[in-house]
């Protein structure tokens, strides 16, 4: 599993590149988009977990959309968790690490900017990408605006024909969304940033549980007290909402394909259908129903 752009596999159908088409076992990185503006793959990891830190290099910037599973990205000495309410960058030239800590499937939508559209999107020049605030953080939180159009595009390329322009304006908006929102907070210290990542992987490895703070902290080894306050600095929202956000963002992925709306929100760690339509509403601005009907007649 990595980030690296690599010779993209155009013999293979978007189709079979869709939410509900993971490879039975292993990786597969299929291409769903090709412009002048960005090439977008669809990564996708199933039954591989590792525990060793495997070296790979990424000579291209990119922007990197999680929205299944979890894994781990180490630049230096620096780990970032990657799942559905991050975006990562990829800053090109730069060697890195990864490795993922459960066995669950992962995938993610990987996009390669041309150059001078990234840099203008962000208001810098090509040679000045790497000091961008989002490059030197490396990740920000995604909202869940920017993964209702990640799920949507997802599910959309199913269908068999493309338009060009249509294309190219959806590549230029999923940059857009991924970039917006210059983050101006400080970059976290090293320590504070080891503590945020260890809890959003236990929030991973819980994610249909019912959990406390307490468990939180514990696994965390600092206090609750102090997990709370640092976790809302260095992420800008709680410990619960973040879990929701991941949970929600799962939803969308599966609800295409789900014909139990009540056994989907179960397992997913909702307390009932009507808790789950009430949290997916709040965020997404339709129902769980809806948000169905209109992906299946995409497909």
């Amino acid at each position: 599993m990595n980030l690296v752009i690599r010779p993209a596999d155009d013999g293979v159908d978007a189709e079979s590149a869709a939410i509900g088409g993971l490879p039975e076992k292993g990786t597969s990185r299929v291409v769903m988009m090709r412009s002048p503006e960005a090439l977008l793959e669809n990564f996708r990891c199933v039954g591989v977990r590792t525990t060793k830190l495997s070296e790979d290099y990424s000579p291209a910037f990119q922007v990197c959309l999680p929205y299944r599973g979890v894994f781990v990205w180490r630049v230096g000495d620096e780990d970032v968790v990657g799942d559905a309410n991050q975006v990562l960058f990829v800053a090109g030239g730069e060697g890195f690490r990864v490795h993922q800590p459960q066995s669950e499937p992962y995938a993610e939508l990987i996009i390669t900017p041309n150059p001078n559209v990234l840099a203008e999107l962000v208001g810098s020049s090509p040679a000045l990408l790497k000091q961008h605030p989002h490059f030197r953080r490396r990740s920000r939180r995604a909202d869940p605006a920017l993964q209702r159009r990640v799920a949507q595009f997802l599910n959309s390329k199913r269908r068999r024909w493309s338009d060009p322009l249509a294309d190219d304006e959806v590549a230029v908006e999923l940059l857009r969304g991924a970039l917006q929102g210059a983050d101006g907070r400080p970059l976290p210290s090293r320590a504070t940033r080891r503590f945020t990542e260890r809890s959003k992987e236990f929030l991973h490895a819980h994610l249909s549980d019912q959990i406390r703070l307490s468990d939180v902290a514990q696994a965390v080894g600092v206090s609750a007290t102090y997990l709370t306050d640092l976790f809302g600095r260095v992420e800008g929202v709680t410990l619960h909402r973040y879990l929701t956000q991941l949970r929600l963002s799962r939803a969308m992925i599966e609800l295409p394909h789900a014909n139990d709306l009540t056994a989907l929100a179960l397992r997913l760690g909702f307390s009932s259908h009507s808790h789950f339509t009430a949290a997916f509403r709040r965020a997404f601005g339709e129902t769980p129903s809806r948000f169905r009907a209109d992906a299946r007649r995409q497909q």
